[in-house]
């Protein structure tokens, strides 16, 4: 590359972090996903000193006491007298790593896929064969036949998460690398000698990153959505952990008597997915190149 070629690059990149910038807070959606989403990361983060109770600590005279109610329980309690917020506050830790944690399975996993099969024709008919039949295989049906064969627990269950959406990542790599390994510049580097390692690091991937970033977001929705369902059929988190899933499981017998109890966690449930589809839809507008132009 040219000096001048060089100042160019350095010129453009940040033209667009502007033109990005500027555009994410013109977008109302994303802008609201981004604040809902930061608040319930920071919430989760700083729960020790945000929760006003033991998240863990019985209360049974104050059982299945309603927002409001008791002052020391602002969200009110559960069906062992727990304080709902403290616990929503530590359920968003373990909800939100774990949907992070199977997200990143996920990609981890559909990548390599994508990539070996887009990448090598004699690996492409196996895996994507393999790809057809998860996919063909409802995908809370697949997770849940993976975590009855693994077990119960919370590792396990984004294990399952993990795999049940490693085919939309595969599918999505193998398109964009049998497209970029066509290439010019792909065929230029195959032709100086670079190594296969090489062109898939350093010429392929980094040049359909952006769609990774905006399918992770859109997934990480679905990998919470999917763990926190597991979690409230009982194959997640064991009781008393603080698990927004679990919490929601445990109000069920109460939803007449105390509505809250399962009410509270299902709406911290959606306000997280939401964020992330409404975060995902705006980098998906921000990161599609024919916006630029």
């Amino acid at each position: 590359m040219s000096k001048a070629e060089h100042n160019v690059v350095e010129e453009s990149q940040p033209a667009f972090y502007v033109w990005a910038a500027k555009r994410l807070v013109r977008d109302p959606g994303t802008m609201v996903g981004l604040i809902i989403l930061t608040l319930l990361i920071l919430a989760a983060v700083f729960a020790p000193q945000l929760a006003p109770n033991d998240p863990y600590r019985l209360d049974p005279p104050n059982r299945l006491s309603s927002p409001g109610e008791v002052p020391q329980y602002p969200l009110g309690t559960d069906e062992g007298g727990r304080c709902i917020l403290s616990r929503l506050l530590y359920g968003g830790r373990l909800s939100l790593r774990a949907g992070l944690i199977s997200t990143a399975i996920g990609v981890s996993l559909g990548t390599t896929i994508g990539v070996l099969g887009g990448f090598y024709n004699s690996l492409d008919n196996i895996l994507l064969r393999i790809v057809d039949i998860m996919m063909a295989i409802p995908g809370i049906l697949l997770a849940l036949a993976i975590v009855s064969i693994l077990g119960p627990g919370l590792t396990n269950v984004m294990i399952a998460v993990g795999i049940r959406i490693t085919p939309a990542f595969a599918r999505v790599t193998r398109s964009q690398v049998i497209s970029l390994k066509e290439q010019t510049y792909v065929e230029s580097a195959r032709a100086a000698g670079a190594r296969d390692l090489r062109i898939i690091w350093r010429h392929i991937l980094v040049n359909f990153a952006s769609v990774l970033i905006v399918f992770s977001t859109l997934y990480m929705a679905s990998a919470l959505m999917s763990v926190s369902v597991l979690s409230f059929l009982g194959f997640g988190v064991r009781a008393p952990a603080a698990e927004w899933g679990m919490m929601a499981s445990s109000g069920r017998n109460y939803f007449l008597e105390a509505p809250h109890v399962i009410a509270v966690p299902s709406l911290a449930i959606m306000a997280a997915i939401l964020s992330l589809n409404l975060v995902g839809d705006g980098l998906r507008d921000i990161l599609d190149p024919r916006l630029r132009q």
